[in-house]
């Protein structure tokens, strides 16, 4: 007879990762409920007044804004596999502050490069931490191979879709996100951040 100290407890993780996914959840839920009012409002970047309060929310709030559950869906489940594990390494609140920096990047390259284009979704926040992931095994003194593989194959493939492909997809807002991700994990790693 199994001993009921043995059963099996879901926990909670990853607050950051655990947090962001449901929070665009309900981001995605308030859109299809609003039919599409919230994402403008609150949930995409786009070059609007200074003076408003409210653009400075979309500087942040645009990466949790999707476009549809497709969207949602690719965006979650490569931020559920990477993020968890990042998150443990470095701790969450310096997660929480990579996450903030690349919405705050993606958000201020769009509303000054792209003023007629309107930003939405955790993509940049992905590819930040695709190549923070690089970073988890860096020595003082030496690159990890693996960061410049994905660094090259991702740089690589993000300026041929910019290039050649024409979708709605924000490969800017990927290189970004890559360049805050990268910039960060050096810090993080180099400076020995504490784990909160």
């Amino acid at each position: 007879m199994a001993n009921s100290s043995s059963r099996i407890r879901i926990s909670f993780n990853s607050p950051v990762i655990l947090g962001f996914t449901l929070l665009s959840f309900a981001a995605l839920l308030l859109d299809k409920a609003t039919g599409g009012m919230t994402n403008n409002l609150l949930f995409s970047v786009y070059h609007s007044s200074l003076l408003s309060p409210l653009t400075y929310v979309r500087f942040f709030g645009h990466v949790l804004g999707h476009a549809g559950w497709e969207h949602f869906i690719g965006n979650m489940m490569l931020l559920l596999v990477v993020g968890p594990l990042l998150e443990e390494k470095y701790g969450s609140l310096n997660l929480l502050f990579v996450v903030m920096a690349t919405a705050l990047a993606t958000g201020v390259v769009n509303y000054i490069f792209f003023p007629h284009v309107q930003l939405l979704g955790a993509s940049g926040v992905v590819f930040a931490l695709i190549l923070l992931s690089s970073f988890t095994s860096i020595r003082e003194g030496s690159i990890p191979m693996t960061f410049l593989l994905v660094a090259l194959i991702y740089i690589s493939q993000e300026v041929y879709r910019g290039v050649f492909v024409q979708d709605n997809v924000s490969n800017l807002t990927h290189i970004v996100g890559g360049f805050v991700g990268s910039g960060l994990g050096y810090l993080m790693n180099k400076n020995k951040m504490n784990r909160y």
